[in-house]
């Protein structure tokens, strides 16, 4: 396994992390026994860098987590969020960073995690209502109590990360980065190299599509939340299809999957870039990682990104209410 520094002088980490969101909710009904059974076929291979967060599937994510993690916290680097707060039937409530807030919301993770300390805590969205200084305050005390180690945001605007930085070092920045959400190239990532911040990147698969396996919608579960999102719809769909195409087209060219292709790319875009693909099957956890053994030359990533040209892909990459969120 490959490591890569979180941020200028930060701990290494696997240069693939595994995100364990989709174990628990939004991609099909859960299988606890066989989402425990790949986290264990990751660490096995040598990956240690696990992502999850206290929304996904209301709590159920981390605990899951933590399940498997019991006997081996030692080997793992855990990364965990907060900041969406949903109620108990899983509606979205609000953004909430207050300092009070912070720290319960560790507290809380802790006991579902069944950990004494948290490597990696991000800020899950920004809290508008509540200055950045005050939110990274809080953190921040919770990393002089021992509950947490590094801190980290998800999602934030370059105006916030500069803020941040200057109440507590920020490790790591995550947020989606593919071929097919190039949004980070217009600014965040010159800033989070400029403050030797690592960008981890979510979705970096663009949510399966770039993966080739989604050929209709129909090929998505009845409730795959995938299906409300704007680039999976109609029309988008099948323009994305072209994008996904002339992907495999290269792939082919290279002995590899168009899903491997795409992680290799998001990783040649710089060793401070940490892609964290997330799935529940033994099988596509071992093809993410052969792309570790993906070797690009400088004209293949020139080509690559001339498929999937920055902006060609159709739809927001959220749902309008969720892109409010996103920035900030």
């Amino acid at each position: 396994m490959q490591t890569r520094s979180l941020g200028k002088g930060g701990p290494q980490v696997s240069a693939i992390g595994l995100g364990c969101m989709g174990m628990s909710e939004f991609y099909g009904p859960a299988d606890n026994a066989q989402s425990i059974s790949v986290i264990h076929e990751y660490l096995a291979a040598g990956g240690n860098f696990l992502d999850t967060a206290d929304m996904y599937g209301v709590g159920h994510n981390e605990t899951l987590v933590g399940k498997a993690i019991k006997d081996r916290r030692s080997n793992v680097f855990l990364a965990t969020k907060f900041g969406n707060v949903r109620g108990p039937k899983g509606e979205f409530l609000r953004v909430c960073g207050t300092p009070e807030y912070v720290k319960q919301a560790c507290d809380a993770s802790l006991r579902r995690l069944g950990v004494d300390h948290i490597d990696l805590y991000y800020q899950h969205r920004v809290d508008t209502a509540t200055p950045i200084e005050d939110t990274v305050g809080a953190m921040a005390e919770l990393v002089q109590a021992g509950k947490v180690k590094y801190l980290g945001l998800s999602e934030a605007g370059g105006e916030t990360i500069r803020r941040a930085a200057k109440v507590h070092r920020i490790s790591a920045l995550q947020s989606e980065y593919s071929l097919w959400t190039r949004d980070p190239e217009d600014g965040v990532l010159d800033i989070c190299r400029e403050l030797g911040i690592a960008f981890v990147a979510y979705s970096p698969l663009g949510r399966g599509f770039l993966t080739g396996q989604i050929k209709k919608p129909e090929d998505l579960a009845p409730n795959d939340n995938r299906r409300n999102h704007p680039r999976f719809q109609g029309e988008n769909f099948q323009k994305n299809l072209e994008i996904v195409n002339r992907v495999n087209d290269i792939a082919r060219e290279k002995h590899c999957t168009p899903g491997q292709l795409a992680l290799a790319w998001v990783l040649s875009r710089g060793s401070d870039i940490i892609p964290i693909p997330g799935t529940r099957r033994s099988k596509y956890l071992h093809e993410n990682l052969g792309a570790l053994n993906v070797e690009l030359t400088a004209e293949d990533v020139s080509r690559i990104s001339d498929a999937a040209p920055k902006g060609s892909t159709a739809g927001l990459r959220y749902p309008a209410p969720m892109m409010e969120r996103l920035g900030k």
